[in-house]
């Protein structure tokens, strides 16, 4: 019989025996074991963010979900929740608790294991070292690890730490993000009975999470509450009014404020070339790009509306399919459009709903099931079950569509347009629902700031969702008469004036090389004779741009086209140059007419203004070039001036510092003060008229901008050959704006209407062009954004004279009637003759008109 003695001996060997074991597996497995020293300064793997410049979130990228939080930012509740459930002592223990590993192991020597041996320690040790892969080495190696976590960081660091990387379900990591994934609330936002829910997922997340199973996360929360009340952490009647609560999650995303998915997709594309795909995805950067939520906004509710308006111009499509399809013996019938009560079969609420379901809507054009058909008006059933009827105006635009060229007759009833079972796309409008389409042909916008670059607004196309080509950066397109203005800065360059005589009369070529003759034409086909430099381009006469070319010479015009930005590969090296035959993407035009509104310069486009790490220290700032020439005396001292300590680190509110000047990047002069500024005044022309109080066939073809009655601007519009691309470029002195419409397909153009659907009637107004199909989105967009640009008219630059002239001749002349007008000159470019009193120099009668016959001037 052992005394106590003994035995106190014997407890004694085993425990040293045990100590000396433990001591023995740490050495063997010292070697392997993880360093703990990178959690002092950890990097979470955060989704990256990008935001507009006024800070609205626009995406994210990145599979895991995580919001770091300190354990200040937690609420209370919370922390106690975690405690009370996960680790109720875990302010007394060293990282491992005895009395939890005890019943753990009882429980295993009585198979009745409860678990209760990992602490929130030990926890962060797997979570950040170990696999879950349940092996006693594994355990021991946690342990160890565990005791090494606690001599390293304080308790508080280590629950941040659990707080923070716990997976929690539905790609959420951390108490942070779980609480914008099932509730799109900030933690601090939580009731009681949502935070016992949270707290209760780290035992099971993907089968406790209240999404996929409510009823086991509302029993886990039972729990949860059971344990707080008991720790001493909220009272009974708290746990009761807890319990009492329904399961409220549901899946929520990232809260987007503004949705801007081609930039988004711009910013996460240059963040993927600086930083990688894998850093980029999980370094928790914030993006911070220029545009704003404003103009971003005003830009795609401009195109968007602008696509809508040519596609239903050209007529209505038909429905996307029908429930009820017409048979061979119907469509041979008169009975076709018969109405909808003699379908035998009716169509089910759960035909209808599933029919919808996998349809998508695109922007505020959404899926509908014709139920009922009447004279004047239809009924429609939507994916969420509502009904809604969209009356005659909602419906009377959509003539039959045949080809691009050609539409039907207008409809006189409901049943000509469409049937019941037919599935739709409708629209809300003003006076309520629209019958609409998903449009073929395709847009873009793109604005920028003219004296940096910086992209103010972006449009790639109607709908991100149906196609992700951005057209702003990626389509290369002919120009058109958007190349005009660059030929006529080569030709002022070379010695013209806007006042210069050139024939505008019709030209024809013969190439003895391949037998063809070429006759490039006005559009349209009318000629004036001598005209003025100024009005020729306000009246976008090809032959003019011709002519300028041929009189400059390829050999210049092209490294001066490629001084604006252009790509001389994308520059054709031959006379169809002149009108448009190059091709470009709407960024690169932008950039280019932005040289005539910043008096020269040419600036570089860019998109992101600044970039934080996961801790909001910046660690990118964009510094881009600006336009001036003594950009020192444009800036005020403040501004460019970084705070900064010995070391080189921005400081923020540290008066000891050492104020350094921040370098100032100049952009490159291509072309003169003067030069920009003649252009500008004739495109102004362009909008304004290249002469004022006189007939209207002397108007520009931009006149419609007139309705934004801003003389602070200026424009040009364009037409391609066959119509493929229709455009417009203008600015003002802050922002240029470039708008495109034409088809993805090479092989369609524009084509011709005979209705214009914001006049609901019919209404004959011949070929799309740059001033009717591109320019409204312009106009809309810059009505928006000009309202916030105060009027600066454009500065004349030194070395310009401004003397009469007489209109027809372009020489001097001393007459102050309608004949005579002040017209621009370089120092020395002025004409010295004046015109002869005896010679009449009174305006052109109606005898050459510019207009069509449809009353619309082209370009």
């Amino acid at each position: 019989m052992f005394s106590i003695k003994n035995l106190l001996k014997a407890g004694s060997v085993l425990i040293l025996i045990g100590i000396l074991a433990l001591a023995g597996i740490y050495l063997s497995m010292r070697s392997s074991l993880p360093s703990v020293d990178s959690l002092r300064d950890l990097q979470w793997q955060t989704p990256m963010q990008i935001f507009s410049a006024d800070g609205k979130l626009i995406s994210q990228f990145g599979e895991k979900k995580r919001i770091p939080l300190t354990l200040d930012e937690m609420p209370k509740q919370l922390i106690n929740a975690i405690l009370a459930t996960e680790d109720d002592r875990f302010y007394l223990h060293f990282g491992v608790d005895p009395i939890g590993m005890g019943r753990a192991i009882l429980g295993q020597l009585t198979g009745q294991n409860k678990g209760g041996a990992s602490t929130i320690t030990m926890q962060v040790a797997r979570n950040f070292f170990l696999t879950r892969e349940q092996t006693y080495v594994r355990k021991i190696r946690e342990i160890f690890i565990s005791f090494h976590i606690e001599s390293l960081l304080t308790k508080d660091e280590i629950l941040a730490l659990y707080m923070n990387k716990i997976s929690l379900g539905h790609r959420s990591f951390g108490f942070g993000a779980a609480a914008q994934v099932y509730y799109g609330k900030d933690v601090k936002e939580l009731s009681l009975a949502q935070i016992a829910v949270l707290a209760g997922l780290p035992k099971a997340p993907s089968t406790m999470n209240p999404i996929s199973r409510p009823d086991r996360a509302m029993q886990r929360r039972t729990v949860v509450l059971q344990r707080m009340y008991n720790a001493g952490y909220i009272t009974e009647q708290e746990m009761l009014t807890a319990n009492k609560q329904p399961i409220t999650a549901e899946k929520h995303g990232a809260e987007i404020e503004l949705n801007a998915p081609y930039i988004a997709e711009m910013a996460h594309q240059e963040m993927i070339e600086r930083f990688g795909k894998e850093a980029a995805y999980t370094g928790g950067y914030k993006v911070f790009t220029t545009v704003t939520s404003k103009l971003q906004h005003a830009a795609q509710q401009a195109v968007i509306n602008n696509i809508i308006a040519y596609d239903q111009r050209h007529g209505y499509r038909g429905p996307l399919t029908s429930l009820r399809p017409a048979n061979d013996e119907q469509l041979n019938s008169t009975e076709i459009n018969a109405p909808s009560n003699t379908i035998a079969e009716p169509i089910s609420d759960d035909e209808i709903a599933q029919a919808l379901a996998p349809l998508s809507s695109y922007h505020s054009l959404v899926p509908g099931v014709v139920t009922e058909t009447l004279e004047r008006s239809i009924k429609v059933r939507l994916e969420a079950g509502s009904d809604i009827t969209i009356e005659w105006p909602g419906l009377s635009w959509a003539r039959a569509y045949f080809n691009d060229d050609k539409q039907g007759p207008a409809p006189n009833n409901a049943n000509e347009i469409v049937k019941t079972g037919d599935i739709i796309m409708v629209t809300p409008s003003a006076t309520g629902y629209r019958l609409s389409q998903l449009p073929d042909v395709s847009s873009a916008l793109v604005s920028l700031a003219t004296d940096n670059g910086a992209i103010k607004a972006a449009v790639g196309g109607f709908s991100f969702i149906q196609s992700q080509f951005n057209r702003v950066t990626q389509a290369k397109r002919q120009v058109g008469s958007n190349i005009k203005p660059f030929i006529y800065s080569a030709a002022l360059d070379s010695g013209y004036t806007l006042a210069s005589i050139v024939n505008d009369a019709p030209i024809n070529q013969w190439d003895r090389s391949s037998g063809v003759v070429w006759r490039p034409k006005n559009s349209p086909p009318v000629y004036n004779g001598e005209i003025r430099l100024r009005l020729a381009l306000a009246q976008s006469k090809n032959v003019i741009a011709v002519r300028l070319l041929r009189d400059v010479g390829l050999d210049k015009i092209i490294p001066y086209l490629a001084s604006f930005g252009f790509d001389p590969d994308d520059l054709p090296r031959n006379e169809s140059l002149a009108l448009g035959s190059a091709s470009l993407t709407p960024l690169e035009v932008a950039t280019g007419f932005a040289t005539f509104a910043n008096g020269g310069f040419l600036i570089q486009p860019y998109l992101v203004e600044r970039i934080e790490d996961s801790f909001g220290k910046v660690i990118f700032q964009a510094n881009p070039a600006i336009a001036c020439d003594h950009c020192e005396d444009n800036f005020p001292t403040a501004s460019v001036l970084e705070t900064k300590n010995k070391d080189n680190d921005t400081l923020d509110n540290i008066t000891d510092t050492i104020l350094e000047p921040k370098v100032i990047n100049k952009a490159g002069r291509v072309i003169s003060a003067q030069n920009a500024f003649l252009m500008t005044e004739a495109l102004n022309s362009a909008i304004w008229g290249a002469d004022w109080n006189i007939k209207p066939y002397w108007q520009g073809t931009g006149y419609r901008a007139r309705t934004l009655k801003r003389r602070d601007i200026a424009g040009k519009t364009g037409t391609t050959n066959q119509a493929k691309d229709a455009w417009f470029s203008g600015y003002s002195r802050r922002l240029v704006t470039t708008s495109w419409i034409g088809f993805d397909d090479p092989s369609r153009n524009l084509g011709r209407t005979v209705y214009n659907s914001n006049l609901g009637k019919a209404q004959t107004t011949g070929k799309e062009f740059g001033a009717k199909s591109a320019q409204p989105a312009w106009i809309n967009f810059m009505k928006v954004a000009l309202a916030d640009l105060p009027v600066e008219p454009f500065e004349q630059p030194q070395a310009l004279m401004s003397v009469r002239i007489d209109k027809a001749s372009g020489k001097l002349t001393k007459k102050t009637d309608k004949s005579s007008r002040f017209e621009y000159f370089e120092l020395g470019s002025a004409p010295t003759e004046y015109i002869s009193e005896d010679i009449s120099s009174e305006i052109l009668d109606g005898s050459n008109p510019i207009e069509s016959s449809e009353g619309e001037i082209f370009d």
